[in-house]
């Protein structure tokens, strides 16, 4: 077959299509045909070689894929061959084909085509887990989402709206606060232009929020504690704005709030599988129902992932970017 390789870190040149072994399923796996493979920020750190793939995983880059089931490894049940499916992945899902935990798979949800159903694995599995698996998101709070206009703020804004919350969002420009809007934010915060901090004071009346969903780390930090409401939960999900930042314990205890940091990729298999079931649970009849989209910027050729990922480091999307087959 043929994949995306990286025979060194680097820019996107260092994404080299390249002609690989072919993947064999081993027990509790799938052999999938890949469709198409959504592009993530992870994707990107691993080609600069700072995200490595977790021990045993795939060395190719993509951590989530739709596709046709090619083959069952041993002990696989509920699946067939021809089935057509959508998964996460630790890795390798820049490739014509990848194996899979079957308890990582999910059926194409109805009404969906395949392509676009590689938008919604890593979107799904992330908001789901940490929104409300993790912080408990429940009817009537209020959800701050950085980055609304990112695949995963996009479906967190829909996904929190569905559950009956109130959701602002940070992103840069008009265009971007526009499509998170329709969505259904209800506050917008151009963090260009607005600190988040005061805007989010200023419409809550100085409540604030109680469920942050942060993929910047480090930079907004304290700021993101002072935004919390009493009982607040921030879970930080990204470190586009470092790692390392001071936290004042006094305000975090004034607040009784709680501060959690959360990867989905190096999980063990079994809660990845938990995740997944989850989502295919709660999510999965919200997206039959029409309730919930991806949103999908654009699709590209996967020999262009090079082209892909220029266009997440400009960050000149909204949603998801895709690559396909």
């Amino acid at each position: 077959m043929h994949a995306i390789t990286i025979p060194e870190p680097g820019g996107p040149e260092a994404l080299v299509w390249a002609e690989v072994p072919d993947p064999v399923p081993g027990d509790g796996e799938v052999l999938v045909e890949v469709a198409a493979a959504g592009v993530n920020r992870a994707d990107v750190m691993q080609r600069q070689g700072f995200y490595d793939p977790p021990p045993g995983a795939s060395p190719y880059p993509g951590l989530e894929c739709s596709g046709r089931i090619a083959a069952l490894g041993p002990g696989v049940s509920g699946w067939a061959v021809g089935d057509e499916v959508c998964a996460l992945l630790a890795g390798g899902g820049y490739a014509e084909k990848v194996c899979v935990p079957a308890g990582q798979l999910l059926p194409v949800p109805a009404g969906m085509d395949l392509v676009h159903a590689a938008a919604l694995p890593e979107v799904t599995c992330t908001v789901w887990s940490n929104v409300f698996m993790i912080a408990h998101l429940a009817p009537g709070e209020t959800l701050l989402v950085h980055g609304g206009g990112s695949g995963i703020g996009t479906m967190a804004v829909q996904l929190a709206k569905a559950a009956g919350a109130r959701v602002a969002v940070t992103a840069g420009g008009p265009e971007k606060l526009e499509r998170c809007r329709e969505l259904g934010a209800d506050i917008l915060i151009d963090y260009r232009e607005q600190d988040f901090v005061e805007e989010l004071h200023k419409v809550t009346g100085g409540v604030g929020a109680d469920v942050i969903l942060d993929i910047v780390g480090a930079k907004y930090l304290a700021r993101n504690v002072d935004v919390l409401a009493v009982n607040g939960r921030l879970t930080i999900i990204g470190l586009q704005g470092g790692r390392r930042a001071e936290l004042d314990l006094g305000a975090l205890l004034m607040k009784r709030a709680a501060v959690m940091g959360t990867s989905l990729r190096a999980r063990p298999l079994a809660e990845k599988a938990t995740i997944v079931a989850a989502v295919r649970e709660h999510v999965w009849p919200l997206i039959a129902a029409g309730r919930v989209r991806p949103v999908v910027d654009r699709t590209m050729p996967l020999r262009d992932a090079a082209g892909a990922h220029q266009v997440l480091e400009e960050s000149a999307h909204i949603g998801k970017v895709l690559l396909t087959v």
